[in-house]
């Protein structure tokens, strides 16, 4: 498994992200991601940051920034808002990893950060499996991560393939900017 020792050359190096845009774990998605239209990459990147957003509200039920940056994108991409907006909710969502001190949550805000910068630029999408994958490695360890990172990944394909075979982006009202 080649992305386990890029991981554990990660981990040694004292890498806070354990992996990358060149990845090789990641080149398929990537790939996918390229070829499907905006729309269907940010409603896959926000599905998967409204579950991240679920989650760390649990955890921080007073912390308010994660679920406040996925809204304010949500109307940014309906074209409610506009960016400077959304842009300042993101950024505070990544601010809030830096007040926390699990490693597994600090991975987490950033994985939502990114997903809602996907409305932005499409290339943003790949930083939430970037974040999330870290996050899931620095919750179960090297030894017993791989079965969880191999299983999202495969979510993280169907999911994509699934929202474009059923037209979801259809369903939506969305930013000009979005329907082009």
């Amino acid at each position: 498994m080649y992305w386990i020792d890029e991981v554990k050359q990660n981990i040694k190096k004292k890498r806070q992200i354990l992996f990358s845009k060149s990845s090789d774990i990641l080149q398929n998605l990537q790939d996918m991601l390229a070829l499907k239209n905006k729309r269907i990459v940010v409603l896959w990147a926000l599905s998967f940051a409204k579950e991240t957003v679920d989650y760390l509200k649990i955890k921080y039920p007073e912390e308010d920034a994660p679920s406040c940056c996925l809204e304010a994108t949500k109307l940014w991409a309906a074209g409610q808002i506009k960016m400077p907006q959304a842009k300042k909710e993101i950024l505070n969502c990544h601010a809030l990893a830096k007040r926390l001190d699990c490693p597994e949550d600090i991975a987490l805000c950033h994985a939502i950060g990114q997903a809602c910068g996907s409305v932005h630029a499409k290339g943003h999408a790949i930083g939430f499996p970037i974040y999330e994958l870290t996050a899931i490695i620095r919750k179960y360890g090297i030894d017993d991560c791989p079965q969880f990172v191999e299983k999202r990944l495969q979510e993280y394909t169907d999911r994509l393939i699934l929202l474009e075979k059923e037209n979801k982006d259809k369903d939506f009202e969305w930013a000009k900017f979005l329907c082009k």
